[in-house]
């Protein structure tokens, strides 16, 4: 009886380190796929875009918004986006720079579950409105690192007129799942630009905010 139970439990350890090994194995290719990916587009959209030039004075608008990673009801100023520039069937809003990581990243202009898997996403607001919010999965590749800036750390967006946009992270937090307002209520208040991702349970959020190195 004891020989049998001590077989049925190396057996089922096995098992789980056969599922840990292959859970592993998968997030390790994902990530690797959506480095592939971005890095195409990012090839490209270099090319496309006019020789980068100083960022413009802003005023700061509103875009609440309902849920975090959850259709809502848009009310941005899209007239303060510059015209998107389209690779490989997307429309991109421009590329961010992370000097800290040493990652370039294409921004999707508008956001989906099948476009993260490409590149960060522009979820809500404008680099002109002073509210921009870009999301993107926690692959290494993408902003799985953002919780290891610091405070000061440069963030570079630039948009598809060749604008550069620069900012240094001022705060980063860690917010529920389901807090909308949390996040937007930050960029409209007292940030320009929010990144967010998923932690590694995807029961929160982790959100880096930056100012206006100019502001």
């Amino acid at each position: 009886m004891r020989n049998s139970i001590r077989k049925i439990l190396i057996y089922s350890g096995i098992m789980l380190i056969f599922a840990a090994i292959s859970l592993c194995t998968y997030n390790i290719i994902k990530d690797r796929n959506a480095y592939s990916k971005s890095q195409e587009v990012m090839t490209e959209l270099i090319q496309l875009i006019p020789e980068t030039t100083d960022e413009k004075p802003t005023n700061v608008p509103s875009n609440p918004a309902d849920n975090l990673f959850a259709p809502y009801e848009e009310k941005s100023d899209t007239d303060k986006l510059p015209p998107s520039i389209s690779v490989n069937g997307r429309d991109y809003c421009g590329y961010i720079s992370l000097p800290a990581f040493g990652l370039e990243l294409p921004v999707i202009d508008s956001w989906s579950y099948e476009a993260l898997d490409v590149s960060p996403c522009r979820f809500s607001g404008t680099a002109a409105g002073n509210d921009l919010i870009i999301a993107a999965h926690n692959y290494n590749s993408h902003f799985g690192l953002i919780s290891k800036l610091n405070n000061g750390d440069d963030i570079i967006f630039t948009d598809t007129s060749g604008t550069v946009h620069s900012y240094h992270v001022d705060e980063i937090r860690v917010l529920d799942g389901g807090d909308a307002e949390g996040m937007f209520g930050g960029s409209r208040n007292e940030w320009d630009i929010t990144l967010f991702t998923c932690t590694l349970s995807g029961q929160s959020r982790v959100a880096v905010r930056g100012c206006r190195v100019n502001r």
